[in-house]
């Protein structure tokens, strides 16, 4: 009987963890960044774990995206390029305000700050400085509107606009105002404000550059020794909090999340000739290994195995320097037409489609993916049903791929967008 065997098939992503790791990051806000020098006390947490942060800011007072997406110094140092992270702040009010009000004052400096930085930095990240409400809410917009009277009311707002802007422009966040939600529930009377109410103080600084190193270096937090001024239990409430938030949660935060991710699938296979299908997701080279002393950098490249046999083939994709790698072990003794681990559970109909599809399989399904043809991750959906009406009306017309992973494994489906 014609078959082919996967026996063993897993992703490797390189992240350094647990290697000093060097980073350069630009800071651009106002005086939240600027108060107790934030960048600085990353950078000494940084070089307690034996890494370093080699940074640079502008931070004027009171500084809306708006004025930074026009200030020629900070244009310029965005054009220094190679920075890995730029990190944007927002004036601390004006997220929270009215959503008319954010959607022509934030979202679209927000937006245009994020394209300017991928323009110049090919391989950086923007990464939003989620900021906190003020200690006992906004009393000078209260009035005008009422969810600004309280600190909670506040927090709320901020969390949600940083969230969009970070979904949005397809960014990470700092979730440093979660953080300060964690301490200020659980440790009241850690101050983390100054006198001032809005400001952080030195504490609250501390949890900031503690969120900054986790989303910079994705490194235990209780592994920094630097506790700045603050009291040793002090810190380590701080450091546990941000373990708790930041991570163990880095996925929340988006952090991770357009890191390299290298997978494949097999098809249109005759006699001893194999369709490799690269499936990887924000990558810009591969470089293929088909395990018999013979390698490819083409994305989907057919390969002739002159000797039957079996063998290990590892697809590694990289960008930026980032790498991940996937391996499947594959036996070519008799080859014929090859299906995926589970396709023999997936039915998809209709297709092609011009609005939904429904997904049926054998057993429960976990994830669908939606992935265009440059390998880019469109769109993707927890469930857990063993039929799944799925809506792709809102993408564009052509071919994707549906990645769909159920309790017996993982398989990848194309389909077809008029």
């Amino acid at each position: 009987m014609k078959k082919i065997l996967f026996l063993l098939a897993f992703n490797i992503s390189i992240l350094g963890f647990g290697q000093s790791i060097t980073k350069r990051a630009l800071f651009l806000g106002n005086s939240y960044t600027q108060v107790n020098n934030l960048p600085q006390l990353v950078s000494e947490m940084a070089l307690s774990t034996n890494d370093n942060l080699i940074f640079d800011s502008n931070t004027p007072g009171g500084y809306t995206l708006q004025q930074h997406n026009s200030n020629s110094t900070s244009l310029s140092k965005i054009a220094v390029g190679n920075w890995d992270y730029v990190i944007l702040q927002e004036q601390s009010q004006l997220p929270s305000f009215p959503i008319s009000q954010v959607e022509t004052q934030v979202y679209p400096y927000a937006q245009s700050l994020n394209t300017t930085i991928n323009n110049q930095n090919p391989c950086a990240e923007t990464v939003f400085y989620m900021t906190w409400g003020r200690q006992n809410g906004d009393s000078s917009n209260c009035e005008s509107y009422p969810p600004l009277c309280t600190y909670e009311g506040m927090d709320d707002l901020l969390r949600e606009r940083y969230m969009t802007m970070t979904i949005n422009n397809d960014a990470i966040v700092s979730p440093v105002g979660a953080v300060w939600r964690n301490l200020r529930t659980n440790y009241p009377s850690l101050n983390l404000y100054s006198s001032d109410g809005s400001h952080p103080s030195i504490a609250g600084s501390y949890a900031a550059a503690c969120s900054f190193y986790v989303t910079l270096f994705r490194k235990n937090p209780t592994f920094i020794t630097f506790n700045s001024t603050l009291s040793t239990t002090e810190a380590d409430i701080i450091k546990q909090a941000v373990k708790t938030i930041v991570f163990d949660n880095l996925s929340f935060w988006k952090i991770g999340t357009y890191d390299p991710n290298a997978d494949f699938t097999i098809s249109n296979i005759t006699n001893t000739e194999v369709q490799f299908n690269n499936i990887s997701t924000f990558a810009n080279s591969y470089l293929w290994d088909f395990g018999d002393l013979n390698t490819s950098t083409e994305i989907n490249p057919i390969h002739n195995y002159s000797i039957p046999g079996t063998y290990t083939v590892t697809l590694t994709a990289t960008k930026c320097g980032t790498t991940a790698t996937s391996q499947q072990i594959i036996n070519t003794t008799n080859l014929s037409n090859a299906v995926n681990t589970i396709s023999n559970d997936i039915k998809i109909f209709p297709n092609p489609t011009t609005s939904k599809v429904t997904i049926n399989s054998s057993s429960f399904i976990n994830r669908i993916e939606l992935i265009d043809i440059q390998g880019r991750v469109m769109d993707y959906r927890l469930t857990n049903s063993a039929q799944v009406e799925y809506d792709i009306q809102n993408q564009t017309t052509g071919m994707y791929f549906v990645k769909i992973y159920n309790e017996n494994g993982v398989a990848v489906e194309k389909i077809f967008k008029q």
